[in-house]
């Protein structure tokens, strides 16, 4: 047993998604000290900070107004996305709600400059697409004017620097998309296509040029990352609206350039590389004449090796950020812009737990099989089927186990920790749950098969359609892996993920039923037909597009799902869901814990009436660990 419960690394705090107010004297943020994030406020770092919403239901964002002392926040209840969009008086402490559709979903767009008005994406019209609205920012309800419909997933990233256009983004899927402008000032505004393309191409976070560049023109351009062209990752371009030429500002030498944030008065900005996992930050200003030339500041020195959510101050002087690590958890951390000097803001505690106890991870590689489609064979040694492609991971043993050795079965259990997406990818950030099990002798391995995000377009279409249970033998790959490794008990091995991860886990037993010991599900799809059946009318396209669709693959999505092959796991499963789970139905949990203890396979099933895709409530996270560590000890 470990010497803290779970409980106790459920406190451990994060501080994130920071905010400068109007004035840049004040910093918003967001911590969950109450157990579910909420917005809180700081007048100078390390300061004692100020609660300023007291919900039950989890903050999902807040931005200051750019001219008053004024928030605005986002909300959901229950975990059901549908989020609605709230404005806090921050002398007053008075909340109003400015959408009050709950059926509906408001996805937020912006402040304009005069912070008169603030602009967003809703599918209040029809559920299945997204149109473009702006609001006063003293109207409630309905009273927001729908200034574009749509035809698909739209999204807003900001006003033009005079507040007469807004930058679009349609998504077709997590691969490709286009980026549009709309003019508000026209009669019927209409979209001006920007990146008009063949085949799959990002288009990825634009941010309009700052004003002094644009010739008298106030956002004659647009900053974006993007793989346009020959480019297997993301690099840093300009987009010049009038010739619609694009030009690389710089390439991410090998690496996804992983997005950028602008402050289009100055051109003072930040973009970041995703480097191996790790974050690699650039402070910088664009030159005032020729949009690719810039000059660079000092790289702050920040802890942890994890950054993101840039927020500049008014006169773009400082940048709020946050950032984590194995070892640290999140906090929010000030930048000067020039020096690059750093000062941490925020004090988000360890619940007491010293932080010199939480344990690094080590970046591997495995070897898995190559890229011809041909997964192993059952006749094949593993030295023989894989070979090819390399599948970085993060492994991290427990305490007194760095270069140990296995001694007659001495090795230590390991939790193969599955991310979702999948176009996604695990780094090496703060994890309470991973830190807790760490604490109890377990070891954490965390793979970034194909189709993971981070490693180039090539590397994350490995798993596409009809490749997807390439990605399940390479699980089996890292499990053989661990197996051979010095301080790992071979015989001791648990699936566990989340979303897609979860599907992993499931496909992990039903294919490879032998290689483990216990199987923890999160919120999983077990039936793609049912899943994107069932899923939210606003997803569905987008899933097609990585799943195959309904129409073309049914009989090949009916094969790979793990409900149709559920007589081939052995080992005990524990299957957890929220029944308001808009993503992944919460049938898809139901129908895997029914068949699968038909079958006479050792199930537990816990299902929470107020979470959605995952747990956000302290007291629902506390309960779920602690089962899953209860599970986990009985059977692993």
């Amino acid at each position: 047993m470990g010497r803290y419960d779970i409980e106790r690394y459920l406190n451990i705090r994060s501080a994130y998604g920071a905010s400068f107010g109007p004035d840049g004297d004040r910093l918003s943020f967001l911590m969950n000290t109450t157990g579910t994030p909420q917005i809180w406020t700081l007048d100078e770092p390390r300061s004692w900070p100020e609660q300023r919403t007291f919900y039950d239901e989890r903050v999902t964002f807040a931005s200051w107004s750019p001219e008053r002392p004024e928030l605005i926040f986002g909300m959901d209840e229950g975990g059901n996305e549908r989020a609605q969009l709230f404005r806090l008086e921050a002398e007053t402490g008075e909340i109003e709600n400015l959408t009050a559709m709950p059926d509906a979903k408001h996805r937020w767009g912006g402040w304009s400059h005069d912070g008169e008005r603030f602009a967003f994406t809703s599918n209040r019209r029809d559920e299945s697409v997204f149109d473009v609205y702006v609001q006063d920012r003293d109207e409630r309800g309905d009273d927001a004017t729908l200034v574009y419909e749509g035809d698909g997933w739209l999204s807003l990233s900001g006003w033009s620097p005079d507040d007469s256009r807004l930058l679009v983004s349609q998504a077709y899927s997590n691969f490709d998309q286009d980026l549009y402008v709309l003019d508000l000032t026209a009669d019927e505004p209409t979209l001006e296509h920007l990146t008009p393309h063949e085949g799959d191409v990002r288009y990825q976070s634009a941010n309009w040029a700052p004003s002094k560049r644009a010739g008298g023109h106030a956002g004659g351009g647009i900053y974006l990352v993007t793989d346009e062209g020959e480019a297997d990752t993301l690099y840093l371009a300009y987009l010049d609206l009038e010739t619609k030429d694009l030009e690389t500002v710089t390439d991410g030498d090998g690496w996804n350039v992983g997005g950028i944030a602008l402050d289009d008065e100055t051109g003072r900005f930040v973009y970041s590389r995703n480097v191996e996992g790790y974050t690699d930050l650039t402070v910088g200003e664009f030159d005032g004449d020729e949009p690719t030339a810039f000059e660079t500041f000092p790289e702050p020195d920040l802890p942890g090796g994890i950054s993101g959510g840039v927020s500049f101050d008014p006169d773009a002087e400082r940048f709020a950020l946050s950032t984590t690590g194995d070892t640290v958890n999140t906090n929010v951390f000030v930048v000067d812009v020039e020096s690059g000097e750093t000062e941490r803001w925020t004090s988000a505690p360890t619940a007491g737990i010293p932080p010199e106890s939480f344990r690094d991870s080590d970046l591997v590689r495995v070897e898995s099989f190559g890229v011809d489609g041909q997964r192993p064979s059952a006749s094949e040694t593993p030295e023989e089927s894989h070979a090819g492609l390399e599948v970085p991971g993060f492994l991290t043993l427990p305490d007194d186990r760095d270069g140990a050795d296995r001694d007659d079965g001495a090795g230590v259990p390991v939790i193969v920790d599955i991310h979702g997406g999948p176009e996604s990818q695990r780094r090496p950030s703060f994890s309470s749950v991973k830190q807790y099990f760490l604490d109890r002798g377990y070891a954490y391995f965390e793979p970034n098969v194909r189709g993971s995000s981070g490693y180039g377009a090539e590397y994350a279409a490995l798993d596409d359609v009809e490749k997807r249970m390439d990605s399940v033998a390479d699980i089996e790959a890292c499990v053989e892996w661990l197996r051979d490794h010095p301080a790992i008990d071979p015989d001791r091995i648990a699936a566990k993920g989340g979303s897609y991860g979860g599907f992993m886990v499931l496909a992990a037993l039903t294919e490879y039923p032998d290689l483990w010991a216990a199987g923890v599900d999160i919120v999983g799809i077990a039936n793609f037909v049912t899943f994107l059946e069932n899923t939210g009318d606003w997803r569905r396209e987008l899933r097609e597009a990585e799943y195959g669709s309904l129409a073309d693959d049914r009989e090949f999505l009916e094969e790979i799902s793990p409900i149709n092959n559920v007589e081939q796991i052995e080992a005990p499963l524990f299957v957890l869901h929220g029944e308001n789970d808009p993503r992944v139905p919460v049938g898809e949990a139901e129908q895997i814990a029914e068949q699968a203890a038909e079958q006479g396979v050792p199930v537990r099933k816990l299902i929470f009436e107020d979470e959605g895709h995952g747990f956000s409530k302290l007291e629902n996270r506390i309960e779920a660990y602690s089962e899953i560590a209860d599970f986990l000890d009985q059977h692993v």
